[in-house]
């Protein structure tokens, strides 16, 4: 069994605490595409982030019907967001084939399928009240690996930034920094090996855990499913005692 320490334990309860007051929005009506493109705007001008010559923060991949946009409400109010994308070999759209093709295709020339992470942001009115949000806003990427059984979450992040996933997600190294033309500035491009590393990352940070019931609720699509949801209430609390109480009976 994975060592979980006094400290991080106590982390991972505070972000379940958190979570508690958060509800996922999949993204779909043209109003509030507007306010995901707005707080994208808000969020990458704050870190000096924002693409070369960006006009608009909404592009033709939003569209793509393998990505699922996610606004993150915090008591209501839209506090960060995330677009997913599931790629496979079938279908390679996504933001890291942009700008790591040769390393994207690869992986998809093997028969993997992905979850590429793009577009995160988060409200920098928020960030010190609420340091959790990186991680709740990643959230989707992890329950979206689950539902799609994929082989690789990818994470196309600054230099800066991967210690960070290295530590939480498990994440290789595939890319080391290079300097991107979309961007003007370094990026570096990593990979979790999101089946092998699922139990543990849910034993060490359980707030990433989930239920079928959720994971249908963020990424089913089809005339079976009717409209999306306005909103989704996280399971991560259910799932892991449900698990806990298994370990409980047979561990």
């Amino acid at each position: 069994m994975t060592h979980v320490s006094i400290k991080e334990s106590g982390f991972a309860g505070k972000l379940m605490e958190v979570l508690d007051h958060v509800e996922y929005r999949r993204i779909e009506s043209s109003e509030d595409m507007e306010d995901v493109a707005r707080l994208r705007y808000k969020a990458y001008k704050a870190h000096a982030v924002l693409p070369v010559a960006a006009k608009n923060l909404i592009d033709d991949i939003d569209f793509d019907d393998h990505a699922y946009i996610f606004g993150v409400y915090y008591y209501e109010e839209l506090v960060s967001t995330v677009r997913i994308h599931h790629v496979t070999p079938d279908h390679r759209v996504c933001q890291s084939t942009g700008i790591f093709p040769d390393e994207i295709h690869a992986f998809l020339d093997a028969g993997m399928t992905l979850i590429d992470p793009a577009r995160f942001a988060v409200d920098p009115d928020f960030e010190l009240e609420l340091p959790a949000l990186p991680y709740l806003t990643l959230r989707p990427a992890i329950v979206g690996a689950i539902y799609f059984d994929t082989d690789r979450v990818m994470q196309h992040i600054r230099p800066a930034h991967a210690a960070f996933y290295k530590r939480v997600f498990y994440a290789d190294t595939v890319v080391p920094p290079r300097m991107t033309k979309t961007y003007g500035f370094e990026l570096t491009l990593l990979a979790s090996r999101s089946k092998e590393i699922r139990g543990k990352l849910m034993q060490r940070y359980p707030f990433f855990d989930s239920e079928p019931c959720e994971r249908r609720m963020m990424f089913s699509r089809g005339e079976d499913t009717g409209s999306p949801p306005l909103t989704i209430l996280p399971t991560a609390r259910l799932a892991s005692g449900v698990r806990r109480d298994i370990r409980g009976q047979f561990g």
